[in-house]
């Protein structure tokens, strides 16, 4: 098979054309190679003529570009007698490939240079997300407001089987836990307040601290690790499977379908959990108290009676709402950010949780700085 006609030198300028013929296509990808293998030109300014080529497709064109360059290439393209498909498909081609500039790698730059980069990539990274966490809770709460006006949309059996298991199912591990933290937390402070003879003081860490801060902290980490990642799942396996979309082809809010009852199901599930969390946080520390300090359970509650008052309670039970709306909201939000594989589902699983026990934690904070300058 013939694939090069001729080659025509110019003395004027010194450079060669070489004219090409045959057929440039797939079916002969073994036998061009090799002609292209054997082929020497000496002169550096080549030119190609492509007039004479009787087929060529894109395997051709792939092997004209190696050989030859892009560079090459184009300028053949700028032969008139050229027909305008040939031309079109070949600078389609041309424009898939990868150029020189993206072919040789980009120079080291300055570490500190990269630092800076690297930590405004992520500040525009984190504002955009901040932004899309912020859209979606306004578009749950139009949802959320649209659906109160119209109580035949109201997704009671959803709401209802949500609440079961994001809910009740999470109570014995929430309590065993609490229970085992407040123990320890018992043990502890008799220790280091029995250097001072104080030991009664731990019935005042145990409830102090159970009313305010741990329950809360451990009920919120607890059901972002297990509530939110079966949210984004669930969610981002629908997205996976098109439901979502068929939802949405069927005139159904999916917003008002699965994430309305989501979220209000763990605003009434997530104050009941915190609650049986600091009974059992409170129960395990009176345990240790009985049992290694003399301290009688009626003792422990007449110290915490009158010592503990119950606004600590109320610090404690009113931040469970909040942190139920920030996970229940993260854990949807990741789930339709699924992009359509298995992958990518556990990918935003697996972000939901860090996301939500990190907001959890960033809040509480916040909190705990307030309620200190409130005198709460």
């Amino acid at each position: 098979m013939l694939f090069f006609k001729d080659i025509i030198e110019a003395e004027s300028t010194g450079s060669s054309t070489l004219v090409l013929t045959g057929d440039w296509t797939v079916t002969h990808y073994v036998a061009i190679q090799k002609a292209l293998k054997n082929l020497e030109i000496h002169s550096s300014l080549l030119q190609l003529s492509l007039n004479d080529i009787h087929e060529i497709d894109t395997a051709g064109v792939l092997l004209l570009a190696d050989k030859f360059g892009q560079e090459t290439l184009r300028k053949a393209l700028q032969d008139k007698a050229l027909s305008k498909e040939r031309v079109a498909m070949i600078e389609t081609v041309l424009k898939a490939l990868p150029t020189e500039e993206d072919r040789t790698p980009p120079k080291k730059t300055f570490f500190l240079w990269r630092f800076f980069g690297d930590v405004g990539v992520s500040l525009t990274s984190l504002w955009t997300e901040l932004l899309q966490w912020m859209g979606f809770f306004g578009m749950v709460i139009l949802a959320f407001l649209r659906m109160v006006v119209t109580p035949s949309n109201w997704r009671m059996t959803s709401l209802v089987a949500n609440i079961d298991s994001s809910g009740f199912k999470a109570t014995p591990i929430v309590m065993l836990l609490c229970f085992m933290v407040g123990a320890v937390v018992a043990f502890l402070g008799a220790t280091v307040l029995e250097t001072f003879g104080a030991q009664v003081f731990t019935v005042h860490l145990v409830t102090y601290s159970f009313l305010r801060e741990f329950a809360i902290i451990l009920t919120a980490i607890l059901i972002a690790g297990r509530t939110a990642s079966a949210y984004t799942a669930q969610l981002g396996s629908m997205k996976v499977n098109e439901e979502i979309d068929a939802l949405k082809a069927s005139g159904i809010d999916p917003l008002a379908t699965l994430v309305v009852p989501r979220v209000f199901a763990l605003v009434v599930a997530m104050p009941i959990l915190t609650f049986l969390g600091m009974v059992a946080g409170i129960v395990g520390g009176m345990l240790v108290c009985t049992l290694a300090m003399d301290i009688s359970p009626r003792l422990f509650f007449d110290i915490m009676n009158e010592s503990i008052h119950v606004k600590h309670f109320l610090v404690g039970i009113g931040k469970a709402p909040i942190f139920a709306v920030v996970i229940a909201i993260t854990g949807c939000l990741e789930g339709f950010k699924v992009s359509g594989s298995a992958e990518s589902v556990g990918e935003h699983t697996t972000s939901s949780v860090v996301k939500c026990i990190f907001l959890v934690i960033l809040l509480d904070a916040l909190f705990a700085i307030f309620f200190m300058e409130m005198g709460w």
